[in-house]
């Protein structure tokens, strides 16, 4: 057993002076810290277990475990440990202490690579077996019970999903936080084909704690003088010449998840394809929480559906108007949702909330939450529409509970575009009718909000008024709407499309457009939404087939899921072009294999709106309640 060091207990102390008080249980918490745990390949982890004491002194016997697994430190504070009332993250002592208290052993490790671990870090693919291993570990242990809960935020939720693909034994519960990917081809990596630069600005954000570069001053020097926005603005790249070239093994696994752009067997992989697993998935209780605009929210609503239909045990789903983990934040980017937004207001806090579900199904305490329903999501829209605090739209919003996902009273309804901007339900005439615009790679729309994360300090996630004007973005917008329209679920537009290029991207970005005010005299463009496809991917994922130039083509373009009241008087507004920058690469229009491109071309782009191409966007419309 490691050594308990007077830090140790130091530290334990002041987190149940600070965080315990108000959650006091049968037990004061004692740390050994940095435990070895061996792989089945030799490896081994670095380990922080908490575990109940009395007087400073561990308590015999055995008892369930919480285990979470990250990279970005066993020991570090992770700035989204908030509560809506308190804004101070919690330490790892305090969030243990909070848990131990209540009779649990909880365990922070640190990922294979990462901190004070051996192995090498490969983003992902570590996760399952090493996670798998770790359980076997923990069951082996004299003060385990043999039962075992999981929980984290965003990479932390991805080594959950990974080790319960395995389905390890002890696995009874999981707390699945903004992330663990169905298919990281289609959410988190890469989507509709194109590649999320969030992996590049990830990988030089984490490369700065890397072992190699904490224990080089220059190295770490060197990287500290990367200009993150001169580099992108310098795209295309080569590798060698990247933000990340200075910590090589970081810059090949992010050009190995560029580069592969076809769905094949390397986007199977344990760790990043869920669904592959979904039959030999663990049958554990799983929250799977998310927002709107947060990276993982298909992710969410994925595996909900795949796994509540073939899993015995409970699975949730809560969607809130989040970005990425803010959970107990009543606004995302420039838009307020009101105070009852937040987790905390809808039954309690993220601390709570997972002590509820891990006595339920690691202790089988009667929390009296066994019959709620096991959809709950929060319906943006319905606020004044004024500006609210801080400068931030009043955009309102309600929480809803329902049966199922997709909600089963839903509507697909398709709103047609018309050659003169508008959107409506009405199919266009047989007169011809199109628009095109001219895309240029070297001037790519620029991201502004929605599903980003891990981006800074190039892009903010979240709502934002998109009123700019481009020539490169055609807008359709429905006239003021006579009644509310609620909009919840996925979104999917269908274009016929011809460009002069073999290759070019389609974008799709869903808006409430809010009516002047006084606030906003111009009106409020809010963004809910967005998608894009690589039109190489038009007919096959696994068999990219590049256009002929001329020739015209009926594509599908998916955007992440979303909820939404559109009131009275807003309209509803689609906007198409061709890139999203940073968010993701942009494409050369050339055809070159992915992860390259140094050569751009310009693309004339078209898109069809008449009666044998009628294009059109399927809303999800959810019939008014009584």
């Amino acid at each position: 057993m490691p050594k308990l060091t007077r830090r140790d207990f130091s530290v334990l102390a002041l987190a149940s002076s600070v965080f315990g008080r108000a959650h006091a249980g049968s037990y004061e918490t004692v740390l050994e810290s940095n435990h070895r745990v061996r792989l089945r390949d030799g490896v081994n982890l670095a380990t922080d277990v908490y575990r109940p004491a009395h007087a400073g002194q561990v308590v015999a016997g055995r008892f369930p475990v919480i285990l979470e697994r990250t990279p970005y430190g066993r020991n570090a504070t992770y700035f989204r440990d908030i509560t809506a009332t308190n804004s101070t993250p919690k330490s790892r002592a305090e969030v243990a202490d909070y848990y131990v208290r209540h009779g649990y052993v909880v365990i922070f490790q640190d990922c294979r690579g990462c901190r004070d671990s051996e192995g090498k870090f490969v983003k992902y693919l570590s996760e399952g077996y090493d996670g798998f291993d770790t359980c076997a570990w923990i069951r082996a242990q004299a003060w385990c019970n043999g039962h075992i809960g999981t929980m984290g935020l965003s990479y932390a939720a991805h080594t959950q999903v990974a080790l319960a693909c395995l389905n390890p034994p002890g696995l009874k519960a999981m707390y699945v936080d903004c992330g663990g990917f169905s298919n990281a081809y289609q959410d988190g990596i890469r989507q509709g084909g194109a590649f999320e630069l969030k992996q590049v600005t990830w990988a030089y954000n984490l490369s700065l704690e890397s072992p190699e570069v904490r224990q080089s001053p220059a190295l770490l020097a060197a990287l500290k003088k990367v200009d993150l926005k001169a580099s992108f603005a310098n795209m295309p790249w080569q590798r060698g010449h990247t933000p990340i070239s200075l910590v090589p093994e970081f810059e090949s696994y992010v050009y190995e998840q560029w580069e592969h752009g076809k769905f094949d067997e390397f986007w199977k992989q344990l760790g990043i394809y869920a669904e592959g697993y979904y039959s030999q998935f663990s049958t554990a209780a799983m929250v799977h929480l998310s927002g709107w605009y947060d990276a993982y929210s298909r992710t969410a609503t994925d595996n909900y559906v795949g796994l509540s239909k073939r899993k015995r045990g409970p699975v949730r789903l809560i969607m809130g108007p989040w970005t990425h983990g803010a959970r107990s934040t009543p606004h995302s980017g420039d838009v307020d949702f009101g105070p009852g937004a937040t987790l905390d207001a809808d039954g309690g806090d993220i601390f709570l909330r997972r002590l509820q579900w891990f006595d339920r199904y690691l202790k089988g305490v009667d929390t009296g939450g066994r019959h709620e329903a096991p959809v709950r999501v929060f319906v943006m829209g319905g606020g004044s529409g004024r500006e609210a605090a801080q400068g931030r739209l009043d955009h309102g919003g309600r929480w809803r509970s329902e049966s199922d996902w997709p909600i089963p009273d839903t509507r697909l309804t398709p709103y047609y575009l018309s050659v003169h901007g508008g959107l409506s339900a009405v199919r266009p005439g047989p007169e011809a009718a199109s628009l095109t615009y001219d895309f240029n790679p070297d001037h790519p729309v620029p991201t502004k909000g929605g599903t980003v994360t891990s981006g800074e300090p190039l892009m903010r996630p979240g709502g934002f008024d998109q009123r700019d004007e481009r020539p490169d973005v055609l807008v359709f917008e429905t006239e003021p709407l006579a009644a509310d329209v609620e909009i919840t679920g996925a979104i999917e537009a269908n274009l016929w499309i011809r460009s002069d290029a073999v290759d070019t991207d389609f974008t799709i970005k869903l808006i409430d457009l809010h009516p002047p005010s006084e606030d906003y005299p111009q009106g409020y463009a809010l963004n809910l939404t967005d998608g894009i496809l690589r039109c190489r991917y038009r007919q096959s994922w696994s068999d990219p087939t590049l256009m002929t130039p001329g020739e015209v083509y009926a594509i599908k373009v998916a955007a992440f899921p979303t909820s939404n009241l559109f009131k009275r008087g807003h309209r509803i507004r689609l906007d198409v072009s061709s890139s999203n920058f940073p968010h993701f690469d942009v494409n050369p229009n050339t055809g070159a294999p992915e992860g390259t491109g140094g050569v751009r071309r310009v693309a004339r782009n078209m898109v069809y709106m008449d009666a044998t191409r009628a294009s059109h966007v399927v809303l999800p419309v959810i019939p008014k309640r009584k």
